[in-house]
């Protein structure tokens, strides 16, 4: 039940912003881009895509060669310990 209330919640949620974006798009029908605009716009895009793609390459290179794997040296008093077999 709880998961299907998260489920409609988010529907309702992604609904909300489509209408909103919608309105938006439609309220700004009237203003004009510049071609400096419109080439200042496609490279914010492609640089922020570009670092997007270079930050996930970074997460799935170290997860893939081992570097996320290293152990904390955690103190014997830590809830998080291995010790807690005692």
């Amino acid at each position: 039940m709880r998961a299907l209330f998260v489920i409609v919640f988010l529907i309702a949620l992604l609904g909300g912003a489509g209408y909103a974006a919608y309105e938006t798009w439609i309220g700004i029908s009237d203003v004009e881009i510049s071609t400096h605009g419109k080439i200042a716009l496609a490279i914010g895009v492609t640089v922020t895509f570009a670092l997007g793609a270079g930050l996930m390459f970074l997460v799935f290179y170290s997860s893939r060669k081992g570097y996320d794997d290293e152990e904390l040296d955690l103190p014997p008093s830590s809830p998080t310990s291995k010790d807690q077999n005692n």
